[in-house]
């Protein structure tokens, strides 16, 4: 499989995204583990089983001596672009935003690693907050209910491809886990806020008033995400995220 430059999507530290005829390739840089590459893979093969209709995974490969996954192109503009040109629009966007993440967590998938587990490992291998808010965290994560709702981790509009036809594909389940809804929601709201808080408020009204959630249960959330999210070590991200996990009053 031959990669060109003019074809190159998207470049970041681990891996470089090209287009390749019907085909999408991320390339993984040599320092990636093999174990993520496969397990990408392997959890976008679970999805396919779930119904949604999502890019199909179509094989794991070796370019150059770098691992590759190559995933089926879909055609489309992403959603986050769309919000940006057409503001006007935005409550429109917001709402089918809402409905695709909903049409999402209707799907389980019982061979999916659960989401608690994986939180639980973010929590306990974060350095930059002290052991007592650790042990606060973890307790608040342990006394939340457990569901296996599928979940994507990385549930925001430049995951969302918007097809000429209108329709709505979800890309990306390298972070999909089972678990609880709100906890979804309450990292798609840290991803919004990150950017602009108003449009974070916009999608938390519409989440609780579409899936007859409560704001405060959602907010539960929001201090263990934002220690999840923090294992990315983006700096850029540090303070606002520390002040989600330091203003919560621990009950």
């Amino acid at each position: 499989m031959k990669l060109e430059e003019k074809n190159l999507i998207v470049r970041r530290p681990y891996k470089e995204v090209y287009r390749c005829d019907d085909n999408i390739v991320k390339v993984f840089s040599e320092t990636h583990p093999k174990s993520d590459v496969f397990n990408e893979a392997l959890l976008t093969a679970r999805i396919e089983e779930t119904g949604l209709d999502i890019p199909k995974v179509k094989e794991v490969t070796q370019i150059d001596g770098k691992w590759a996954l190559v995933i089926e192109y879909k055609d489309g503009k992403t959603l986050e672009e769309m919000m940006e040109s057409d503001r006007k629009n935005m409550e429109k966007y917001m709402e089918d935003f809402v409905d695709l993440q909903l049409e999402v967590m209707s799907k389980t998938s019982p061979l999916l690693k659960g989401m608690k587990d994986k939180l639980s490992r973010q929590i306990n291998s974060l350095k930059e907050i002290d052991a007592t808010t650790r042990y606060e965290l973890l307790t608040r994560l342990e006394s939340m209910p457990k569901h296996n709702k599928v979940c994507h981790g990385d549930f925001n509009p430049s995951n969302v491809i918007v097809g000429k036809n209108g329709k709505m594909t979800v890309v990306d389940w390298a972070h999909a886990t089972q678990g609880n809804a709100s906890a979804d929601a309450a990292m798609t709201y840290l991803l919004f806020a990150l950017k602009d808080q108003e449009t974070a408020d916009m999608y938390m009204n519409l989440f609780c008033r579409k899936s007859d959630t409560a704001r405060q249960y959602v907010q539960q959330w929001l201090p263990i995400v934002a220690a999840a999210q923090m294992t990315k070590n983006n700096e850029l991200e540090k303070d606002f995220l520390m002040k989600w996990i330091d203003v919560i009053d621990y009950q």
